[in-house]
């Protein structure tokens, strides 16, 4: 294996299958390493994976109109802050005694092998040999040095961590901060107590994921791999780097819409943190969500997301997916940032991290705090990070994606997100009023059937309404592709009548679920929450 070279994780497991035991027996020595350093140790996982969300620092600690993690999320610093921060974690992984050349593997989420397996068994196994001794596997979870106490006023302590957490995935939940979050997690997880089955469980959840088709020009494609290789085509860094600039275009584009990384992204964080498919959509009626009620696991929201170890591995693809834009869109040497689009404004998009000002205008110079150069000097910024190679010294080996590379290869932009013709556009979706992260579905009828159209995942926190710099960009807005149909069917898609409504959105929470016929108002199936109806107002759909 190359030095200086990330490969899949899967690599390594095939690489210590075959023979080649060191590359993946030193990662897990790295790991552990940095997981038993002392909590105030920089090095330390406890201190690295604090930087994206809890445990709070700066004002954000108490205030609840700041953010307190110093994480990126809706702007245009997405992609150059979490490239940052993998190297930060992948220097700290090469500090521990004879892992000097540890390379930082990613998750290939586009690979066969994941969609017909789900996670790597490297970041599942249960235990791990190591010099002879069996250990608990570094990459499965992580448990917590120090407690963890929410501080935010109007969280209600919902993220408080005790000392000896240990962080958890689908279909657990690791909601510990109140007496009843208590009671209701330690009842949940009881049915769970296996952890074969519910590893199992997790595999089958993202396998389905990976695996769930929508149409696209009269064929069932996969929507995550579509969605990243959609992406690729963004036109430009801006577009592809946020969800808050692909909003914004595509509301003002309807019939040139882009995909923009953060969404699929944001998909792989609610598949392995607590979402599962819908397998028979039927939006209305009692049996319309196959959801795990009760499944809060920790990549489901960002507070806690990168203190369990597979966050990192995650965002390694992510990063992996960044250079193959940077490639394929000839961005390899340097990319611009339009400071004039609201995807480079906290006001317009999301709350100033830790240290940050809420009037800053993000630019390729902005800070990514808290990373220094490694002299020292000062922060990292953007043109910090542009050149992998160059500049922060790594390459990236075999992944799925590959083949996008070259324009030689199209991507699926054109069908995906950009497709001439009708829109659903889903609007007024209120964030104050939807506690944790949540899915928005939309289906049609075509021919007499039922069609998904597609998903859109929003990250989000249990106590959003606290946040007063949020309050700017509460609503949320999806748009989806109608597939091709004649035009009088295109007519009727657009009808208004509530009788017999052809175009339905579902807004799938953590407490129930929101459903909504075009023409109509909200509607609620009979074994969803009345009271998420009566705190979120009407949203709107409307066929553009």
């Amino acid at each position: 294996m190359a030095p200086n070279t990330r490969y899949s994780i899967s690599d390594l497991q095939r690489e210590y299958d075959d023979g080649n035991k060191a590359p993946l027996e030193n990662l897990m020595r790295a790991w552990k390493g940095i997981k038993e350093l002392d909590p105030q140790d920089p090095r330390s996982f406890f201190n690295l994976g604090g930087f994206h969300g809890e445990p709070f620092r700066g004002p954000g600690t108490t205030d609840p109109a700041w953010w307190g993690g110093y994480c990126q999320h809706g702007t245009v610093l997405f992609p150059t802050w979490h490239r940052v921060y993998l190297y930060k974690l992948e220097k700290a992984l090469q500090s521990i005694p004879g892992c000097e050349d540890v390379m930082l593997p990613f998750w290939d989420e586009c690979s066969d092998e994941s969609r017909l397996n789900g996670i790597p068994r490297a970041l599942t196994d249960e235990f791990f040999t190591l010099d002879g001794e069996q250990i608990p596997n570094p990459l499965r979870s992580f448990v917590l040095p120090m407690a963890i106490d929410d501080q935010v006023s109007n969280d209600g302590k919902l993220y408080s961590k005790p000392l000896h957490y240990e962080t958890v995935r689908f279909p657990l939940s690791g909601l510990v901060g109140t007496p009843e979050a208590i009671a209701a997690t330690a009842a949940h997880n009881a049915q769970y107590s296996n952890y074969e089955d519910r590893t199992k469980l997790l595999n089958i959840n993202i396998s389905a994921w990976l695996n769930f088709a929508f149409e696209i020009d009269g064929s069932p494609r996969g929507e995550i791999y579509s969605k990243f290789v959609a992406c690729l085509d963004a036109p430009n860094y801006t577009l592809f780097s946020n969800t808050t600039s692909m909003g914004a275009w595509n509301k003002a584009n309807p019939a040139n819409k882009i995909m923009a990384l953060e969404s699929p992204h944001n998909f792989m964080h609610l598949a392995v943190g607590g979402y599962d498919v819908q397998n028979n959509p039927n939006p209305g009626n009692d049996g319309d969500s196959t959801l795990i009620a009760g499944a809060n696991g920790d990549m489901g929201e960002n507070d806690t997301a990168a203190l369990d170890p597979i966050f990192f591995f995650h965002h390694c693809f992510i990063d992996y997916t960044f250079h193959v834009w940077q490639v394929r869109n000839f961005a390899f040497g340097g990319f611009t940032i339009d400071t004039n689009d609201p995807g480079a404004h906290y006001s317009s998009n999301s709350p100033p991290p830790a240290d940050g000002n809420p009037d800053d205008v993000l630019s390729m110079d902005s800070p990514l705090q808290p990373f220094m150069l490694d002299d020292g000097s000062r922060y990292f910024t953007s043109a910090d990070c542009v050149q992998i190679l160059n500049q922060l010294g790594y390459s990236y080996g075999p992944g799925s994606l590959d083949k996008y590379m070259t324009r030689d290869a199209p991507t699926e932009l054109a069908a995906i997100a950009g497709a001439p013709g009708r829109t659903v556009r889903v609007d007024g979706i209120d964030r104050s009023k939807i506690r944790g992260s949540f899915i928005i579905e939309a289906y049609a009828e075509v021919d007499g059937e039922l069609k998904s159209l597609g998903h859109e995942p929003v990250l989000s926190r249990w106590q959003v309404g606290g946040c007063a710099n949020c309050q700017t960009h509460l609503k949320v807005r999806a748009d989806f592709n109608l597939p091709p149909a004649p035009a009088a069917q295109l007519d009727a898609l657009a009808s208004t009548a509530p009788d017999s409504p052809p175009v339905y959105v579902s807004v799938r929470t953590r407490e129930g679920s929101l459903h909504h016929n075009i023409g109509g108002p909200a509607l609620l199936g009979a074994a969803d929450d009345a009271s998420l109806a009566e705190a979120q107002p009407a949203f709107t759909v409307d066929i553009v």
